[in-house]
């Protein structure tokens, strides 16, 4: 071989050695496949929004093929329904799931961070105190505490945690030697969590959560929410159900004390659609619930324009609008609602009948003040109400059974009878009808009687 074909092969070798060279100093995983993570977010109270949010995350990360579920979480609690429901979601769903603790996961978010397989908490976070507290913040009947430390017991048990640590998040009566005084609620700091087998390490980020779960290098997806979702989130809020329930009471008052206003029944219709339109779209609210709603306020119509008094029509109107707005705050099929053995039925049942009988009253009592307000009082641009005063001076005069002495006398027709209009007799105004046909303006007539504070004429011969 001569010395040119000698140096055409050594460069093209030695490109090929330092080749081998490099791929044997790559880490191991450099080609693995990433990790894929689905990422969200609950930064506020748990209730229904919290709860689409975690059902959209488990249905778009099993229908995607992520790999883990990632859920980072600062809440001081909320609704105990919501919460068992985005439980039931994580414990369920296939796909791993992992919380990161940013500051709080108290009461309902402390049940909702043992149902992940693993959890990481910011230095500084805190997990427990899950005793189940009214909105006033005193602590409920113990057929609550009871109900609660059973899911907290069986959710820690699920996930290979100490059952009885997580009832002594509930429960001041359980003492934990080493870990939980009696008497005392327990609250983990972040480093007490890990002590104890509640949290797998100390993380300062997501990033450096996934880390410590060995998937460092993972592709996150984070949550996109549309226009939509937003908005449903916005309105199946129960603070925000209660001001649309004010809204459809208050609306439906202004119409039938003043009917033909426009915008009251306006208000009160849009209020109902922005009510069940979003809890439809969820699921939560049937046909039929809608359905009795309409009834309900069919009924009360007829009460109030068609039925004299008020009696079984308009109880039952009434009845049926309450139980149509309760069941739509609540899961049922038709009217089965414990889907899970240790739910409380009766007891969610009766929290939303309050909140709405609660927002009914209020709405009725606003309506009340803003009539006087808006209906009865002066302003700049004058009064809903029609305040116009008959002045006897003007030519106008009561009509009272003393009118039956015009009876015979002969007058004039001040408007053209149709067959009703006005007719002056011995100079007064009064309201009249005709007895036959129509009467011209300027025509004689004569008063032939005077029955339910009217007056009858006819032409005069």
């Amino acid at each position: 071989m001569d010395k040119k074909h000698i140096k055409g092969a050594i460069l093209p070798g030695f490109f090929f050695l330092a080749a081998i060279v490099a791929f044997m100093l790559l880490p191991a995983d450099a080609f693995a496949q990433r990790a894929r993570v689905y990422y969200y977010k609950i930064d506020d109270n748990i209730s229904k929004p919290a709860q689409r949010l975690t059902e959209k995350a488990v249905k778009e990360a099993e229908a995607g093929g992520f790999d883990y579920i990632l859920l980072e979480l600062n809440t001081f609690g909320g609704e105990l329904e919501a919460a068992d429901k985005i439980r039931s979601g994580l414990l369920n769903t296939k796909v791993p799931t992992m919380v990161f603790i940013n500051n709080n996961a108290a009461s309902a978010g402390a049940l909702i961070s043992i149902a992940c397989d693993s959890i990481y908490m910011r230095p500084g976070s805190s997990m427990g105190a899950a005793s189940v507290v009214n909105q006033t913040g005193e602590v409920m009947p113990d057929k609550y505490q009871s109900y609660m430390r059973s899911m907290m017991r069986t959710t820690a048990e699920r996930n290979g945690r100490n059952p009885d640590i997580a009832q002594a998040m509930v429960d001041p009566d359980v003492e934990v030697k080493g870990v939980s005084a009696k008497g005392k609620v327990l609250t983990f700091t972040s480093e007490e969590a890990v002590k104890n087998g509640f949290c797998e390490a100390v993380a300062e980020t997501r990033e450096e959560a996934l880390a410590h779960a060995g998937v460092a290098n993972a592709e996150i997806t984070e949550q996109k929410l549309s226009f939509t979702d937003k908005i449903i989130n916005f309105l199946v809020n129960p603070a925000v159900s209660a001001i649309l329930i004010m809204c459809i009471v208050g609306g439906l008052y202004f119409e039938l004390q003043a009917p033909g206003l426009g915008l009251p029944i306006i208000i009160s219709i849009a209020a109902a659609l922005l009510y069940f339109a979003p809890h439809y779209i969820e699921g939560l609210a049937a046909h039929w619930e809608i359905l009795i709603f309409l009834a309900g306020i069919v009924l009360l119509m007829l009460e109030f324009f068609v039925i004299p008094g008020f009696g079984v029509a308009g109880v039952s109107g009434i009845v049926l609008i309450v139980a149509s707005l309760v069941l739509t705050l609540v899961f049922n099929v038709g009217f089965k609602f414990s889907f899970n053995p240790e739910f409380n039925a009766p007891a969610h049942i009766s929290k939303m009948s309050v909140l709405v009988l609660f927002s009914m009253l209020a709405g009725f009592f606003i309506s009340l003040w803003l009539g006087k307000k808006l209906i009865l009082a002066e302003t700049r641009f004058g009064s809903l109400a029609l305040r116009t005063e008959l002045d006897s001076s003007e030519g106008f005069s009561a009509q009272d059974l003393s009118s039956n002495k015009l009876v015979g006398r002969q007058g004039v027709a001040e408007s053209i009878l149709r067959p009703a209009g006005k007719v002056s007799v011995d100079g007064d105004i009064y309201d009249a009808t005709a007895e036959h046909g129509f009467i011209e303006k300027g025509e004689s007539v004569v008063v032939t009687r005077f029955e339910n504070a009217q007056l009858f004429v006819k032409k005069s011969s």
